[in-house]
């Protein structure tokens, strides 16, 4: 199995002299960021639409092995909750086609007060080309039923495993050959994540993408290090 390992975003100011020496500029992080990790899931494009410059940029600055995990925009996933959503989805899935093989995958995550609509996700999934694999977040309990989830196992799209301070996750629900975890809590210690990488590879999945949280502190790209070395050790 391919673990991807990383952080949500990488361009803070508050990692520099923790993370990032103390004066580099807001263009050389990302390129810092790909010598040390292999895998980054972007914040930016669930504010923006993605453009070809920005992408081609992005690539640009990274490693040939390097992958992108895309936030999808929130005019689809919060203000339009799936609905009528034919035309940004397809500007969305065309841009992210341009990453070529940097394209990890794109994730779909909607607000808790979304509740669980089969036919508007049916209708989505239909939207999804076969060359692109995506990750669903309900932050909402009505969607972890077993029909939704057959649905997901459908398509081969991944059920994220969000595990946050306020809402801890214990368990992996897999619904794709492949698997996406959000891993937020403010802190975890080495058993911690030995747990949750002994979670993973239990899946027997083809890889997973695993992203840890921004911190003023830089605690997320320090979890990332230590959860990618004990990934490469075990």
């Amino acid at each position: 199995m391919k673990i991807h390992v990383g952080t949500s975003g990488y361009g803070y100011k508050e990692w520099k002299g923790i993370f990032y020496p103390e004066k580099i500029s807001p263009s050389e992080m990302l390129h810092f960021y790909g010598e040390r990790f292999g895998a980054v899931e972007i914040n930016y494009t669930f504010y923006h639409m993605p453009t070809v410059s920005g992408l081609t940029s992005w690539a640009e600055q990274v490693p040939d092995d390097f992958v992108f995990a895309l936030k999808a925009p929130q005019i689809i996933t919060h203000q339009k909750l799936l609905k009528n959503v034919g035309e940004e989805t397809k500007y969305f899935f065309k841009a992210l086609l341009l990453l070529e093989r940097k394209l990890g995958t794109a994730l779909f995550q909607f607000p808790g007060s979304f509740r669980e609509n089969r036919a508007a996700l049916e209708d989505f999934l239909a939207l999804i080309p076969d060359d692109i694999t995506c990750a669903f977040e309900f932050r909402s309990k009505s969607w972890f039923k077993d029909e939704i989830l057959e649905l997901l196992r459908a398509r081969n799209c991944s059920l994220c495993t969000a595990d946050t301070d306020e809402k801890p996750a214990d368990a992996i629900i897999s619904t794709a050959s492949w698997g996406y975890l959000r891993l937020r809590r403010s802190n975890y210690t080495e058993a911690d994540l030995i747990q949750w990488l002994d979670r993973i590879r239990e899946q027997k999945w083809e890889r997973a993408f695993v992203f840890f949280k921004h911190e003023e502190e830089a605690r997320g790209p320090e979890l990332a290090r230590q959860f990618r070395e004990l990934a490469d050790s075990r």
